[in-house]
Order: structure tokens, then C-alpha cells, then sequence
């Protein structure tokens, strides 16, 4: 269990990453707001908190593996990088550069800290499923963990990654999904519903839990508990708000991919304490 300070440090974290992603947003303007706000809570304690990983060392062969999915989030998982000093803060300004290591979706030949390349939603799934397999193959005790979108889970491949993730009994890997209900075109339960997931996944032989994906302490005891389970892999519904942290953005489909204008990156910064 989180202590409180740890509770505490977590969520001020966030809430200074929440800043970072949005002024290196404004500055690119060109991004996804609503799904890196939603979420660089559960981010935020994966980094700082849960996973085993070392910015000297990028490549050190017991890292535990993060996998973005829905890699249009990855303003989220950038501020997380420059924060644990993978890379200078400095280089969050050129978001979206000709040029940058920091494109728009992560990029593994590029970007320190980062272990596939993502984007095209519905695949981040079978690359975390064959990064557990390798793992269990070679006897390694890492663990790798995967951030999926809940309009993704629409995709055919999501289900097919399932599937193998549970025959293979991967309790090596956990899954969480950022369920903020919103994507690009709409409420997702209007565009393709996919509810009620918790039962599906059940379906398929995973371990489910659900959480608030803003508790960091909530969000802490579920990763804890998927540690505990044995001959299963993990599933954790994380419930969310699209934009979570200004209230302006919250619960908006319409800033899917929309960056933060000047006027309203200084109203978030002061909504966040930073102005």
C-alpha cells in the first residue's frame, strides 16, 4: 500500500506533468489533449512508483516494458520520460518537429526509454503479449505492462491478443485500460460499444480488476494485487475523464486531438496551480 506522502508526491506529479503536457501541446499545436490527460495518473505511479526501470541505462536487460497502445497518448508517457531523466525537459518543446526524437506517436529507434513503436491502435496489445511470452522463454523475471485506449479495444486484434495472452497463462503482463468513454467521433458506448468489458475479459480467462483512474493510491493496490495473480493475466479497467485536471477540457470528445490555444493553455495553468 501507498503511503500518504507517496500518495501525495504521486499526485503532485501529475498534476505538474498534466502541465508539461500541455504547454509542449500549445507549443507544437498539434496533439491529443483529452487521452494523455486522462491518463498520466496511472502513468504516473507505473513510472514513479511501480515499475522497475533506470534512465542511465535504457536498455537494462530487467526493465520492467511499458507498451503505449493508443500511442496518440504519447505526450503522456514523453513527460513522463523527461521527468525521470531519460532526456532534457527542454527537448518536450520540440513535440512533433521535423527532426525530433519526439513524434507524434512513440518511436522506439528514436526516443530513449521507449520499447515499440505504436500508433496504429489494436497492436500495442500482441506486441506486450509477445514481449511476456519472450520474457517467460527466457526464464526473466520482468513484467510488462500495457495502456490501452477504450475506443481501441474496438479493434479485432485486441481480442485475438487476449486470446493468446490467457492461453499462454502470462501473469506477466498487465494490461490497463484508460476508460474515459469518449473517442474521436463520440461516446464510444454510441460510436461501437464494447461494455460491459470487465465480463469479457473475464470471458476470456484474464484476472479483472476496476479502479478509479485518477486514485493513485487506488491504482497502486490494483497493480500490487496483478503481481499476486498467478497463471493468469491481468486486466485493470481504470475509469477515467477524457481532459481530467481542467475542467474545460473534461468530458469533451472534441478535444481528442485538439492542443490547448495561448488563452486557454493560461487558463489550464492557473486551473492547475502553475499560472
Amino acid at each position: 500500500m501507498l503511503t500518504e506522502d507517496t500518495v501525495r508526491d504521486l499526485e503532485n506529479t501529475a498534476r505538474q506533468l498534466r502541465v508539461e503536457i500541455l504547454k509542449m501541446l500549445n507549443t507544437a499545436k498539434s496533439g491529443h489533449t483529452g487521452g494523455s490527460l486522462s491518463a498520466i495518473d496511472v502513468l504516473s505511479v507505473l513510472y514513479f512508483h511501480k515499475m522497475r526501470h533506470d534512465p542511465s541505462n535504457p536498455a537494462w536487460e530487467d526493465r520492467d516494458r511499458f507498451v503505449l497502445s493508443k500511442g496518440h497518448a504519447a505526450p503522456a508517457q514523453y513527460a513522463c520520460l523527461a521527468e525521470a531523466g531519460y532526456f532534457s525537459r527542454d527537448d518536450l518543446k520540440t513535440l512533433r518537429r521535423l527532426g525530433s526524437h519526439l513524434q507524434g506517436h512513440p518511436d522506439m529507434n528514436k526516443t530513449p526509454g521507449i520499447e515499440v513503436c505504436t500508433g496504429s491502435l489494436g497492436q500495442g496489445l500482441s506486441q506486450a503479449v509477445g514481449l511476456a511470452l519472450a520474457a517467460r522463454l527466457q526464464g526473466k523475471s520482468h513484467r510488462v505492462y500495457c495502456l490501452l485506449g477504450d475506443g481501441e479495444v474496438q479493434e479485432g486484434q485486441i481480442w485475438e491478443a487476449a486470446m493468446a495472452a490467457a492461453h499462454y497463462k502470462l501473469d506477466n503482463l498487465c494490461v490497463v485500460l484508460d476508460w474515459n468513454g469518449l473517442q474521436i467521433d463520440g461516446e464510444v458506448e454510441k460510436v461501437m460499444n464494447v461494455g460491459p468489458l470487465g465480463p469479457k475479459f473475464l470471458g476470456f480467462n484474464w484476472h479483472v480488476l476496476e479502479v478509479d483512474g485518477h486514485d493513485v493510491q487506488a491504482i497502486g493496490r490494483a497493480l500490487d494485487d496483478a503481481e499476486q495473480a498467478k497463471g493468469q493475466p491481468t486486466m485493470i479497467i481504470a475509469r477515467t475523464v477524457k481532459g481530467k485536471g481542467v475542467s474545460f477540457f473534461e468530458h469533451k470528445a472534441s478535444y481528442h486531438g485538439v492542443p490547448p490555444s495561448d488563452e486557454e493553455l493560461n487558463q489550464a495553468l492557473e486551473a492547475l496551480g502553475h499560472a
